[in-house]
Order: structure tokens, then C-alpha cells, then sequence
């Protein structure tokens, strides 16, 4: 069994007399230790996967199955708990709260989760370590730089060691500099720390960095020029 397995997964939108659907019968396969890339058009659904796999957005239908458990399933209470625990998101314009420090805004996600004060304190510290922001632990966001409010966002995207790591165009609102200074970083989370990734970017020189490229065209994956489907039990199997 893949990490996550989604499977005739649609999303409709009601848009006066009209019905959208961003997401058409859709099948993926992600497996442990994967970094994905997810590009298509503006209002293509790209957004809409990745809220779908955060718990976000629930689908019309279909089911999406992580670990074992098939969150479209579950209540609202259960599904925030599963994303607490699961779900490292990076977001495009940070969303740090100003008012607390670089240290208080990493740990937020761990108030949700039963870690003692040690525990949380630890894991801090580590993960500010891990995106080089030791010495910015009691900084606030407006004494930070845009490329620092970032890695910010990322150490407190991997602080809980969450499942998967989701990236809504993590790098759109950064210079190209600290773009590539943000990319080699989201690389070494995977290569070195093992973290499964899905990008979601616009920019098809962020998406090649991806050993695994994926496409929303017409709500449908593409995946090197085929739609996406699951054969057999082999998930890296794939036709048109």
C-alpha cells in the first residue's frame, strides 16, 4: 500500500446555472520518501488537490487514504486532529502570526498535539536549526527578511514530522535569490530527512527539480505526457 492512495477523487463547484469540476475522476498514488511536483493552469484544481489532501476541502467523491485511513471519512473533529498530526502545509505569503516570535509561530502546531513543554521545546529548536534560524528563535516577523519568514513557515510546516508535506507555490511571492535559497531547502527535506513533499508552483523550473512531475489538465493528471491510473497493485505502473 502506497503512503497515500487517492482514488476516483472529484471536486464540483456550483457557479450559477454552471458546474465546474476542477478534479475529474482523479487516481494518485504517492509513496513514502516522494517529491512531487503539481503544475497546470490558474483555476486548472491544482489548489483544490492539495486542500483535498490536507483535509482541507472535502471532495464530491471518491476517497483519499493516508497511512491506512481514508480521510473522507472521517468527522470534523477527527479530520482536524488528522491534520494536526499529518500535514505540514507551506503556505505562499507565510502566514505568521506578527505578534508572535519566530519561536512561538513554530511551535503553534505542537499546542494541538499531546507533547509535554520539553517535548515541544526540543523539537523547536530543532526544526529552526534545521532551516538555519537558530539565532532568530525571538525575532517577530517584522524583523525578519522574506526569504527568513519562509523558512520560518517551513520549520513550522516539518516541527509535528507530519506525514506528508504540502507546498501551495511556496516560492511565488520570493526573489529569484531567495527562491533558489528556499529550493535547495524544500530539497534537502527530502534527500536528507526522507520528508514526503507535494509542490504545487506555476514555474516549470521549480516543478523540474521533482523527480516525480505531475499535471491538472481538464481535471485530469498527466503525468510525462499520460493521464495518471492505477494498474494493477503496482502504483508506479501507468498508461493512458
Amino acid at each position: 500500500m502506497a503512503l497515500v492512495e487517492i482514488r476516483s477523487l472529484t471536486k464540483q463547484f456550483r457557479k450559477g446555472d454552471e458546474i465546474i469540476t476542477p478534479l475529474n475522476d482523479v487516481d494518485l498514488d504517492i509513496e513514502q520518501g516522494d517529491f512531487v511536483s503539481l503544475m497546470g493552469a490558474s483555476g486548472s484544481g491544482k489548489s483544490t488537490l492539495l486542500n483535498a489532501l490536507a483535509g482541507i476541502d472535502p471532495p464530491t467523491s471518491g476517497s483519499i487514504t493516508v497511512r491506512g485511513t481514508d480521510i473522507t471519512r472521517l468527522s470534523r473533529s477527527r479530520l482536524a486532529d488528522w491534520r494536526a498530526a499529518n500535514i505540514g502545509y507551506i503556505f505562499q505569503m507565510h502566514n505568521l502570526i506578527p505578534v508572535l516570535t519566530a519561536y512561538e509561530n513554530v511551535e503553534l502546531p505542537l499546542l494541538l498535539l499531546p507533547f509535554s513543554a520539553a517535548e515541544r521545546h526540543k523539537r523547536v529548536l530543532v526544526a529552526l536549526e534545521a532551516v538555519s534560524l537558530l539565532d532568530r528563535v525571538n525575532h517577530y516577523p517584522r524583523q525578519l527578511s522574506g526569504g527568513q519568514e519562509q523558512r520560518v513557515g517551513i520549520a513550522r510546516a516539518i516541527v509535528a514530522n507530519p506525514t506528508i508535506i504540502v507546498g501551495d507555490e511556496p516560492t511565488g511571492d520570493l526573489d529569484a535569490v531567495t527562491t533558489e535559497q528556499i529550493l535547495d531547502l524544500v530539497q534537502r527535506l527530502n534527500s536528507e530527512l526522507g520528508m514526503t513533499l507535494l509542490l504545487v508552483t506555476h514555474d516549470p523550473k521549480v516543478a523540474a527539480l521533482a523527480p516525480r512531475q505531475l499535471r491538472l489538465e481538464q481535471g485530469k493528471l498527466i503525468e510525462k505526457g499520460r493521464e495518471v491510473s492505477i494498474v494493477g497493485s503496482d502504483p508506479h505502473e501507468r498508461s493512458a
